[in-house]
């Protein structure tokens, strides 16, 4: 509810800015170099499994669960030349999703009981945008945009929960920083614009995974665990330029 809240006033203010920025003629808009903006929105966190595995076993059946996460950003947009532009920013987001694992016949010498791991990822992401605007008359525009993101995976905030193994406390270790691929398309209305965009991981974001051995029974206690996913996005949002 909070969340929802913080949403709604920003859309008010955003509302109130896009409306005093409709006063300034637009010869004035089109002749600026540099634009920064604000914007809000909700993400939907997708893991590709390359491998879930324990010992020398590949785990089957895996099931993507998608969770709604939410994302907030200042961008800064540098226009280069007539429909071109660069566009980076500054953007914290928090992604949440699961891994649903059957305790089919293939995986019950593996699992106690249907597994699942559900990750909650807090990250400060930067991405360098190339985008080209295709419809540019004001007050309408829309543009499309692709280019290379990297993110700082905060790791006190960021946890994952695994049930239903017969490991104890297993304990997953993400690596510190993550890249990946955006593709994406911008609609406007005067000041107003909406955000599309697919971020696709580039490599495996678990460098490793532990347990505690001493407490899981035998012989599940001489396997090691091995996770390897990538982590894509997909995203909305809605915010205000300036």
């Amino acid at each position: 509810m909070k969340t929802n809240a913080l949403i709604l006033l920003f859309l008010l203010l955003a509302t109130g800015f896009s409306g005093k920025a409709q006063a300034a003629s637009r010869d004035t808009e089109s002749s600026q170099k540099v634009n920064i903006g604000i914007k809000v929105g909700f993400n939907s966190s997708m893991f590709f499994i390359d491998r879930f595995s324990l010992g020398n076993t590949e785990l089957k059946n895996l099931q993507n669960n998608y969770k709604v996460g939410y994302l907030g950003a200042f961008f800064c947009r540098f226009n280069v030349k007539k429909h071109h532009f660069f566009q980076t920013e500054f953007s914290y987001n928090i992604s949440k999703g699961s891994i649903s694992i059957p305790n089919t016949a293939e995986n019950i010498p593996l699992l106690q009981e249907n597994a699942l791991v559900k990750t909650d990822i807090h990250s400060i992401d930067v991405p360098l945008l190339y985008g080209y605007k295709f419809i540019d008359k004001y007050p309408y525009g829309m543009a499309f945009f692709i280019g290379p993101k990297a993110a700082y995976i905060w790791e006190k905030h960021s946890d994952s929960e695994y049930s239903g193994f017969y490991q104890q406390y297993i304990n997953e270790e993400m690596r510190p920083f993550s890249f990946s691929g955006v593709v994406g398309l911008s609609v406007n209305v005067s000041n107003i614009f909406f955000d599309f965009r697919y971020e696709v991981g580039l490599h495996n974001m678990v460098k490793s995974v532990s347990y505690n051995k001493d407490l899981t029974d035998a012989p599940y206690n001489t396997q090691d665990i091995s996770l390897k996913h990538r982590h894509n996005v997909l995203s909305f949002s809605v915010g205000v330029i300036f």
